[in-house]
């Protein structure tokens, strides 16, 4: 049985033994504290216009999130109505959860290692996605490729938005430092 108490991701061993030093001597930094990590993993998933016709979809969207996560996700609303979406205000449209910590590595290393994989024709993660600051953003269109989706139980397919930030400042840092975790950048 595992024991919770010393219960340490793999991804966080390996940062804190391979990646810091790795990360040190690659930019000079004088400094740790000067080493970029990890700091949330934000998933969303956007049930749109089914969640608008059937509104059991966004309760779907957010029992797959959690389960995927292990970490209960929040459904998210309108913000305001649009009539030509039929959308009103607060009514569900997605759900969403942000993991920090042992989570976080945690489901950093089955992304890498058990779900890319899995995606058909997967190629490597395109290198476009960081946004300026050393923040990562990345799509996957079925949600069904982690193990803890049952496959036969599915009754909608849906995306999944990924936004990997870190404390990076550059793209070039957070580009470096996601490679030192495996994430298979295209070149």
């Amino acid at each position: 049985m595992l024991d919770q108490a010393n219960y340490i991701p793999r991804l966080k061993a390996d940062f804190q033994d391979r990646i810091k030093p790795a990360m040190k001597e690659e930019f000079a930094y004088k400094n740790d504290l000067q080493i970029p990590r990890l700091e949330k993993i934000v998933l969303n998933i956007g049930a749109g216009a089914e969640s608008v016709r059937d509104s059991k979809k966004a309760k779907s969207a957010q029992d797959d999130l959690t389960a995927i996560t292990g970490q209960q996700a929040v459904v998210t609303k309108a913000k305001k109505s649009i009539a030509g979406f039929r959308v009103r205000e607060g009514m569900p449209l997605g759900a969403k959860v942000t993991l920090r910590g042992d989570r976080m590595y945690d489901f950093l290393d089955r992304l890498v290692t058990i779900a890319l994989p899995r995606v058909r024709d997967f190629r490597g993660v395109r290198a476009s996605g960081f946004d300026g600051r050393g923040n990562y953003n990345m799509g996957l269109k079925e949600h069904i490729v982690f193990p803890e989706i049952n496959f036969d139980k599915v009754d909608e397919n849906w995306g999944l938005d990924i936004a990997i930030v870190t404390t990076a400042k550059t793209d070039a840092e957070a580009r470096s430092l996601l490679g030192h975790f495996n994430l298979p950048f295209t070149s």
